[in-house]
């Protein structure tokens, strides 16, 4: 009898841990977050010192004038469908921002190059194809809407500073 109990006791928790598991994935579905800024950086041979390589990415494709939505899909995502209709809305209702659609599959170079986990993940690049935003899952339009307006914000007032905030009233 106290083996079943404990077996009873393992599987409630296992189901209480699968259901948390589960609700936190959804919730973090297609949000929109901020990437970090990363240079790319090689060592030096002759230094041993930390040297600065550029490293621009091939999409196949131009880069839009004032931004870029990238999204990585595969052939049989249902959400990828959806994501490229809203993409595609945005992308006709700002001037200067493109959609590029990447079939992860054939791009396996560029999954690899931007930890690509799932389908749809969207990137959201500035004029100068740093990435500004990114989503894993279904982004919501007004999310993607908001943060074109954040990639495009230096082109508009070049002499804002984004990640400062004005306190003092001048």
């Amino acid at each position: 009898m106290p083996y079943a109990m404990t077996g009873l006791v393992v599987l409630g928790v296992t189901l209480v841990a699968g259901t948390l598991l589960g609700w936190a994935l959804t919730r973090r579905s297609g949000v929109l977050r901020e990437t970090r800024r990363e240079t790319r950086h090689e060592t030096g041979r002759e230094t041993g010192k930390a040297v600065e390589k550029e490293a621009r990415v091939d999409f196949g494709e131009p880069l839009g004038e004032r931004a870029t939505l990238v999204q990585f899909s595969t052939a049989f995502c249902q959400p990828c469908r959806a994501t490229r209709r809203v993409l595609g809305e945005v992308a006709g209702m700002v001037p200067g921002v493109r959609h590029i659609e990447i079939d992860a599959e054939s791009r396996l170079d560029l999954v690899r190059a931007f930890d690509v986990m799932r389908t749809p993940t969207v990137l959201i690049l500035d004029s100068s194809g740093n990435i500004v935003k990114r989503a894993s899952g279904q982004p919501r339009k007004a999310d993607v809407i908001a943060a074109i307006g954040q990639a495009v914000l230096p082109d508009v007032l070049p002499d804002v500073d984004r990640t400062s905030q004005h306190t003092d009233g001048k």
